[in-house]
């Protein structure tokens, strides 16, 4: 697993996140499956980088072994930094336009292909940040969560 630290010396997790879009411009929400921390809450796909690791290899190894596809076409777009209770993250948000094979849930957990607005809830607070910037692209003006609980803090 890759830790660094920030400024502060507090150790930082960096996690490769894959925001999988189709040809009609949606983009992939898959739920934490039981037994992960934050179960049921609805996020991008991906996962930590191991020591050594770049954000596309890793995002290639998360993809692969959570979603069953290997990835083609992977452009990095964001980084920024979550706090959680449990770690601290700094997430490299990678859009993926193409890949091979069908896409199929290994770790039991669910799937949904969502546009802005999203209505599938709870949603990671480290998720909303990609719907701000999906809005900004896309110019849509609104919520981008429909529930009100989309957009729900971490209270754990």
């Amino acid at each position: 697993m890759s830790v660094a630290a920030d400024e502060r010396g507090d150790d930082i997790v960096d996690v490769a996140v894959g925001v999988l879009i189709d040809e009609r411009g949606r983009f992939l929400l898959t739920s934490r499956p039981a037994g992960k921390v934050y179960a049921g809450w609805w996020e991008f796909p991906g996962g930590k980088l191991e020591r050594g690791e770049t954000v596309e290899a890793a995002l290639a190894r998360e993809l692969h072994e959570e979603l069953g596809i290997d990835v083609v076409d992977v452009r990095p777009w964001h980084v920024t930094r979550v706090d959680y209770a449990h770690a601290r993250v700094r997430l490299h948000f990678c859009k993926v336009l193409g890949w091979n094979g069908a896409i199929a849930m290994r770790e039991g957990q669910a799937m949904a292909w969502q546009s802005l607005p999203v209505n599938v809830a709870p949603v990671l607070p480290g998720t909303l940040p990609v719907l701000g910037w999906f809005a900004a692209e896309r110019g849509f003006v609104g919520p981008t969560c429909v529930a009100a609980e989309g957009a729900a803090t971490l209270k754990r």
